[in-house]
């Protein structure tokens, strides 16, 4: 199975501006784990995670103040439509993340997470386990 197969197309995209309180509200509003920030100042893609606006509450950071800017990762590995699941998976195992931004030649066209691959993983292990 392929990454364009799995991911999710209705994807979130923020400007660096948004709070993380308004990043998180729209997070889970849309029950989406990650936002791809745009900047219009740069021509780079950022994400910004769950597990970001954690670790900035859990410094003990105000989320009304704190910008998806400071907290954006902006060092992002891409995946393409056209790669298998595994690749996507390795990619994350070794990158030590949860969500990859998918690109195609006009620019993002959705986001994969973990949850998504075990989605797709799930019925054929257990089609797997009841063949056997």
């Amino acid at each position: 199975m392929l990454v364009r197969d799995a991911m999710s197309t209705m994807v979130l995209t923020i400007g660096p501006a948004h709070t993380l309180r308004q990043a998180a509200r729209l997070m889970s509003a849309r029950r989406v784990g990650a936002a791809i920030v745009l900047d219009p100042d740069t021509s780079g893609l950022g994400i910004l995670t769950e597990r970001d606006i954690l670790n900035s509450v859990g410094l003990g950071q105000n989320p009304d103040h704190e910008t998806a800017s400071t907290h954006t990762t902006t060092d992002v590995v891409f995946a393409a439509p056209s790669w298998t699941l595994v690749e996507a998976a390795d990619a994350m195992t070794h990158g030590g993340f949860r969500h990859l931004i998918v690109l195609d030649d006009h620019g993002p066209v959705g986001v994969v997470s973990v949850r998504d691959i075990i989605r797709c993983w799930a019925p054929a292990r257990r089609e797997t386990a009841l063949a056997g």
